[in-house]
């Protein structure tokens, strides 16, 4: 008797609601016929999101299934797809579009030196070692730049991500310019995603990234960036995700010496000992080092010096050792 006589008051409240055509989002709404008390009393209301996703946080890869295409069907797609996005080719083993630029030639920007340039999305390649005039031998990360192109501008007016309460406006309103690298193939991914390149004329791409501009910085959709963007002797930030090492020990993650191999030691020469005292608080302080998983976090390498440009094939040797995974952002710092 108590649950219908609470379902029917809920219905009743649902129904008044309703009737007075109000915004949900200024009225309590009822989530069930038991707390319909409990949120009378406490007043909850519907609030939005606190978390703001930005333009391009779509679905990207859509469900494949067998479609049972002949060949002159799939003739016909590869012809569509190569009449939007140009004809396939293979830059720097990568396999991708030559794209034909729909905008007109850039004109020189002045750049100051409180500009704030973007960056750019690369792949690491390897380890190399290059010598100095002086003859030092220094170890060098390759990061391949491939089919980066300009996707879309959002002007300061219109970009406002999210930030922590402040008093007043920003010192500097910044704008935003998003970044893809490695074109793909448009039947691959759904149609809201595919939407996002229309403007720029370019094919969707598999890499996606925003970075944040002085106004007097901004590219047009559809350019294309390369290598060259970044000059040597240059200094710039690189961030990627770091290698999944799974889950290690405590020698292997954060590098304890371990116990004695002898001298009593009896099958805990990997351990890491004592993790908190019986005294005092008598508990695990946080953040104590003890083993977990290592490895696949966003991590920054900051101050890493451009030392080659290589324009033929677009890689930069930087003056660093990345312990990171293929795909990386490179920018200039502020």
């Amino acid at each position: 008797m108590a649950l219908n006589h609470n379902l029917r008051l809920a219905l009743s409240n649902c129904n008044r609601i309703l009737s007075r055509k109000s915004n949900i989002f200024e009225t309590p709404f009822l989530f069930g016929c038991s707390e319909v008390i409990n949120i009378r009393q406490k007043k909850v209301w519907i609030r939005p999101p606190r978390v703001k996703y930005p333009l391009w946080f779509l679905q990207k890869e859509r469900a494949e299934y067998i479609e049972n295409l002949t060949r002159n069907n799939k003739a016909f797609i590869e012809e569509v797809v190569h009449d939007q996005c140009g004809a396939p080719a293979v830059k720097s083993g990568i396999e991708t579009y030559n794209t034909p630029l729909k905008i007109e030639p850039l004109q020189p920007l002045e750049i100051t030196t409180s500009s704030k340039r973007t960056g750019l999305i690369g792949k690491i390649i390897g380890q190399y070692p290059l010598w100095m005039k002086n003859g030092e031998k220094c170890r060098t990360t390759l990061v391949q730049v491939v089919d980066n192109h300009i996707i879309k501008y959002i002007p300061p007016e219109e970009f406002k991500p999210n930030r922590k309460p402040y008093r007043g406006e920003p010192k500097r309103k910044l704008g935003c310019l998003l970044v893809g690298a490695e074109s793909g193939d448009p039947s691959l991914y759904t149609k809201e995603y595919c939407g996002l390149f229309k403007n720029s004329g370019v094919p969707p791409k598999k890499k996606l990234c925003r970075f944040i501009i002085t106004p007097d910085a901004m590219l047009p959709p559809g350019t294309p960036l390369t290598a060259a963007h970044f000059r040597p002797r240059e200094f710039l930030d690189v961030r990627g995700l770091t290698v999944d090492r799974g889950f290690q020990g405590v020698m292997k993650r954060w590098g304890f010496k371990g116990m004695p191999a002898t001298h009593g030691v009896t099958k805990s020469h990997r351990r890491g000992g004592c993790i908190a005292s019986g005294a005092g608080k008598a508990r695990v302080y946080p953040g104590k080092k003890m083993p977990g998983h290592m490895g696949n976090r966003w991590r920054i390498a900051k101050g890493t010096e451009v030392l080659r440009i290589n324009t033929t094939e677009p890689m930069m040797p930087q003056r660093c050792w990345l312990n990171q995974s293929s795909s990386l952002v490179v920018r200039a710092p502020l």
